[in-house]
């Protein structure tokens, strides 16, 4: 499994039904993409959900690198990169998947937390308790899946997680779910990626 994300911060006055409208449009295109296990069409609003800032920010369980470069590099990608610029895009190694009690239901708000890897930590500890915090997450009442990866450049550890519900029991920064695009959710790998 590798995760990736990027974001468009967008202004403050900026019309959000813009980017519902836009979902609305083009987000069944992945719905039978090749090698993606989840994607998620994701938005926060300035004001809502304690956000500061208004962004559209996709993030994207894959099964495959073939999948994610076909996206990236078949052409796909250059719609969104044509209407609001190249972003950043962060890629994450996956540690740890766990489909969750509400896994047959519509996904309402999704939670990211990214925390860095502490320099005095060992790290098999410290990468079994994310993958352990991945399982807890799922576990949770609401919850439609979690996943943990990390990214060894930054070190940095991302959990990742869809809920059914208004108040999701995660900290992190609340996205809303606009659509969720998931042709190959069911081979993703489940539990510790190692």
């Amino acid at each position: 499994m590798h995760a990736m994300q990027y974001e468009f911060t967008l202004p403050a006055d900026y019309d959000m039904g813009a980017i519902r409208s836009r979902v609305a449009r083009v987000g069944h295109l992945l719905d039978g993409w090749d090698g993606l296990g989840v994607k998620t069409y994701l938005l926060r609003e300035r004001g809502v959900h304690g956000s500061p800032v208004n962004q559209y920010g996709p993030f994207y369980l894959w099964n495959t690198m073939e999948g994610m470069n076909a996206f990236l590099w078949g052409g796909a990608f250059q719609g969104p990169v044509n209407d609001f610029g190249r972003p950043r895009i962060r890629q994450w190694t996956g540690l740890a998947h766990a489909e969750g009690g509400a896994a047959g239901s519509p996904a309402r708000l999704a939670v990211r937390r990214r925390r860095p890897v502490p320099e005095d930590v060992e790290l098999a500890e410290f990468m079994a308790g994310s993958a352990d915090e991945t399982e807890r997450l799922a576990a949770e009442d609401g919850a439609v899946l979690a996943a943990a990866a990390v990214d060894t450049h930054a070190w940095e550890v991302v959990h990742f997680s869809l809920w059914d519900r208004d108040m999701p029991e995660a900290e992190g920064e609340v996205y809303q779910v606009l659509h969720v695009s998931a042709p190959e959710r069911g081979a993703l790998p489940r539990g510790r990626q190692w």
